[in-house]
């Protein structure tokens, strides 16, 4: 983020407003997101398709299963997380809370939309007090109910906005580009499944590949599934070819 004149004034404290009404610690998180692995989620007939790069440091010597970016909430809600882990994982924590408190208090699951936002109102709570920082992370959320079925993205300010496919972290735009030219209300599972891996490669580095991919359906009477590697890949094997090949950087 380039540095405007003036602006060192405003951005030691999130309690701060800058002259043009903008919190810089806010937007700070926003940038940490960006530079978050890439993840995105579809909608389709009777279930929600969450995926998520997973960029393993040392594919040779990490345990892959370790680093998860895709987390199960609740039987019928997960997320898929882009930004600062650490971050994310108390924020899942949180989210965990609300929804056991929320079984055991009115003895049935939370709506997502409920959920989402408790978690916003939360995000949003840090961005207002002195003395902590904004959470540097980013939720897609994913889920169904009563209502339906839902797909929210959280952003580090606390608002929430539901999408029918949507992506977050690293490079989204050419994902999201790709989702507006080819998402159709009324996908099958596969058909949901394929239009995320192809939109996520959209977004991946030049040279990225879907092999570390990480893949979960949330779907209506089967609740929350993720998907072994192997399946992945023969998921990836059906691809289209790509235009061009990836993208050769973050945005």
């Amino acid at each position: 983020m380039e540095m405007q004149p003036g602006q060192m004034a405003y951005d030691r404290a999130i309690t701060v407003f800058s002259p043009d009404g903008r919190l810089f610690q806010v937007e700070y998180a926003r940038e940490a997101v960006r530079r978050g692995a890439t993840t995105a989620g579809v909608v389709y007939a009777n279930g929600v398709v969450l995926i998520a790069d997973r960029r393993i440091p040392n594919p040779k010597l990490a345990e892959a299963a370790s680093l998860e970016k895709i987390h199960q909430i609740d039987e019928n809600i997960g997320c898929a997380t882009a930004g600062l882990v650490a971050d994310a994982r108390v924020l899942v924590d949180y989210a965990r809370l609300a929804a056991q408190v929320n079984r055991v208090t009115y003895a049935e699951p939370m709506s997502v939309e409920m959920l989402v936002r408790r978690i916003c109102d939360y995000k949003q709570q840090y961005t207002q007090f002195g003395g902590v920082r904004p959470f540097g992370t980013a939720l897609l959320v994913g889920g169904y109910d009563d209502a339906g079925l839902h797909l929210f993205e959280t952003e580090p300010s606390g608002s929430l906005t539901s999408f029918k496919a949507a992506s977050t972290g690293g490079n989204k735009g050419p994902v999201m580009e790709l989702f507006e030219q080819k998402y159709r209300p009324g996908l099958d599972r596969d058909g949901a499944i394929l239009l995320a891996l192809e939109g996520l490669r959209a977004g991946l580095d030049e040279g990225g590949s879907l092999a570390q991919v990480e893949v979960c359906t949330l779907q209506v009477g089967d609740g929350m599934t993720r998907l072994g590697s192997d399946e992945v890949q023969k998921f990836a094997q059906r691809l289209p070819p790509a235009p061009g090949g990836g993208r050769s950087s973050r945005s």
